[in-house]
């Protein structure tokens, strides 16, 4: 991999990425932008200290990272120091992940947390006719809204108990008002408070809530939707869903545990995979296209078993066994993807190879574009 070049290997691994899933991108889609922090320990290219929630002080690597919601597939991630995690630092990767996807196979919606909810970034989605959902930070004027919101009433339910209300607001430094979202929870019960002692500590402290008191919790979200307001919580929380990619990939398939002395290898060996990971799920789903199994459980389940092979009359066979408790369906599953594949091949070999992965891809998500099964993300309009 050294003697790979940085820009040419890059290059070579989104094409291969953004191939893996452009079939479906004509479908209604959002594309969640968010960054996860790698720890590092040693003495490698880019090591930097930053912001680290996990291990504070510790230098790190920043993940910037663009997923298809709804299908856990990454389109493109990419590597810096552990001082470059802010959205400026993130949004020459966005923006060229765009510029490579055909104008009619954009996302619907680009959705993002408060490292997100800045004027470059949301001026450069407005510039390109882009929907997008982000959060704001409760910064003073941000706060000064939500106390005047609150000697409101209408509040509105937004589900998972929350409620919502939305008002025009134009903050410092922007250059335009834009609609924000308001949404607040009530807290009951003790809240307990944390904080970190000099020798790093956990401490905790609790504070009980007295009957006639409120305690909430505020979120805000700035928009560009034409849509109804009890539907934004719902959506954003959705964005949840990148949690669980990440987990995935630095506990099950590397991302937290290879180590490179120089960045550009760094970059390729997270970009690789990424790309593996995107074939696998594929793979998966197309034995159980109704929800995901991750990596933990799909690796034994699908590549722990002994083969035989036998030759007899010109003949050669070749038995599997497998000793997992799930072994049968298994099995079926795989003898289903085996007769899908091999009707791809032989049953329609006036398909293109485009047409064939189409296919795979449709059958793999169909639970994700199939409306009668999983409603996919609507239309939306940017005001």
């Amino acid at each position: 991999m050294k003697k790979i070049d940085a820009e040419a290997g890059a290059a070579w691994v989104r094409r291969h990425l953004l191939s893996c899933i452009e079939p479906i991108l004509s479908e209604p889609w959002i594309l969640d932008a968010d960054t996860t922090i790698k720890p590092i320990y040693g003495h490698q290219e880019g090591a930097e200290i930053g912001y680290n929630p996990k291990k504070p002080g510790r230098p790190s690597h920043c993940y910037h990272t663009y997923a298809m919601a709804g299908t856990r597939l990454i389109l493109d991630v990419g590597v810096s120091p552990g001082d470059e995690h802010t959205s400026n630092y993130a949004a020459p990767t966005l923006w060229a992940l765009l510029d490579r996807v055909n104008r009619e196979c954009w996302p619907r919606l680009l959705r993002g947390d408060a490292g997100f909810g800045v004027e470059p970034i949301m001026a450069e989605a407005e510039a390109r006719g882009l929907a997008y959902l982000f959060k704001l930070r409760l910064t003073k004027n941000v706060r000064r809204m939500i106390e005047k919101l609150a000697q409101t009433a209408d509040w509105i339910d937004a589900g998972a108990s929350f409620e919502a209300k939305e008002s025009v607001v134009r903050l410092m430094g922007w250059r335009e008002p834009r609609r924000v979202i308001v949404l607040r929870r009530r807290i009951a019960g003790d809240v307990a408070l944390s904080s970190r002692d000099e020798g790093g500590q956990l401490r905790l402290s609790f504070a009980q809530v007295e009957p006639d008191r409120e305690i909430w919790e505020y979120q805000v979200l700035v928009t560009n939707l034409d849509f109804e307001t009890s539907a934004f919580g719902q959506l954003y929380r959705d964005r949840g869903d990148d949690e669980n990619i990440f987990d995935e990939m630095k506990n099950q398939w590397g991302w937290g545990g290879f180590t490179t002395r120089d960045l550009a290898r760094c970059r390729l060996a997270a970009q690789l995979n990424a790309l593996f990971y995107d074939w696998w799920n594929i793979f998966v789903r197309l034995g159980e296209p109704d929800w995901h199994r991750e990596a933990i459980t799909s690796r034994p389940l699908l590549m722990s078993a002994v083969a035989t092979r036998a030759r007899h009359a010109r003949r050669t066979t070749i038995r599997v066994a497998s000793a997992h408790a799930e072994a049968r369906p298994a099995a079926k599953a795989l003898a289903m993807v085996a007769a899908f594949l091999r009707e791809l091949v032989k049953g329609a070999e006036q398909l293109t190879e485009a047409e064939r992965w189409r296919a795979i891809l449709r059958r793999a998500f169909k639970a994700f574009l199939d409306p009668t099964l999983v409603h996919p993300p609507p239309r939306f309009v940017a005001v």
